[in-house]
């Protein structure tokens, strides 16, 4: 595992070093057409099963960073690999199959009558055949806890209803890594621990960025401070929370 550190507060390194990372970023960098330099030489590696936080202020970096991870912005300069593919034009069907994205705002990806339609719009477009888009629907709202909710009308259910059946439409699409932004915003507290309880108990590779430090202690063991496009911190999140004078120089308090 990678570790990244600017300040003199001392990091614990983290023990696990893995053979089958799933997604590699190498020397990143990307501004925008303004000249606003958003990356700048990110470096950052996840294995397989890793669930590792993302966290910093507002303007560090973090939604840019996610926005490459299937193609959405290019960098301008460094690399990005997924399962073993470089980011190119060629690949990228295959990239987003294997990166599920799931935005802030529900709403940006549920447009289905139905729930059920929801959840099947990726599979469908995948050209995967009837009963395997059903399979896949009813497995993706199982592990979301929403089973029932297949008839529902989307645009009817809670903030929280949503974001569940937000993560399951990319469930469905099977990824290798689920990348989620800002995935409690806007929760209240049952909401929130329903959801804290979903991410924990998902089998799956996971990148999160959040500005919600309590449940980043609670759900991933590994956590990585951005700020100013950079990445100033990268290790285990326990170890991580206890440098007051690094959650403090980069905006952050200790929950």
């Amino acid at each position: 595992m990678p570790i990244s550190h600017s300040h003199p507060h001392p990091v614990l390194p983290l023990v696990l070093e893995c053979q089958d990372d799933i997604l590699k970023i190498d020397g990143l960098h990307f501004s925008y057409p303004d000249g606003h330099v958003a990356l700048h030489g990110i470096d950052l590696k996840l294995c397989v099963g890793d669930k590792v936080v993302l966290v910093g202020p507002n303007g560090a970096g973090k939604s840019t960073l996610m926005l490459h991870l299937n193609g959405i912005l290019t960098g301008q300069k460094g690399g990005l690999t997924v399962a073993g593919m470089p980011l190119s034009e060629k690949n990228l069907p295959y990239i987003r199959a294997a990166i599920g994205l799931v935005f802030q705002n529900p709403d940006d990806q549920l447009f289905s009558p139905t729930v059920f339609e929801d959840v099947a719009f990726g599979p469908l477009h995948m050209g995967l055949p009837e009963h395997e888009i059903k399979s896949r629907v009813e497995e993706a709202l199982a592990a979301v806890r929403m089973s029932e909710y297949a008839e529902r009308l989307s645009h009817h259910l809670s903030v929280g209803e949503k974001k569940r059946i937000a993560i399951a439409t990319v469930l469905a699409m099977h990824p290798q890594v689920l990348v989620l932004d800002e995935p409690s915003a806007g929760l209240d507290p049952r909401a929130r621990r329903t959801l804290i309880n979903l991410l924990r108990e998902l089998d799956i590779t996971m990148l999160v960025s959040t500005h919600d430090l309590a449940m980043a202690r609670e759900v991933f063991p590994r956590m990585v401070v951005m700020d100013h496009g950079e990445i100033v911190a990268d290790g285990l999140t326990m170890a991580l929370m206890e440098d007051a004078a690094l959650l403090e120089a980069h905006g952050l308090e200790k929950p």
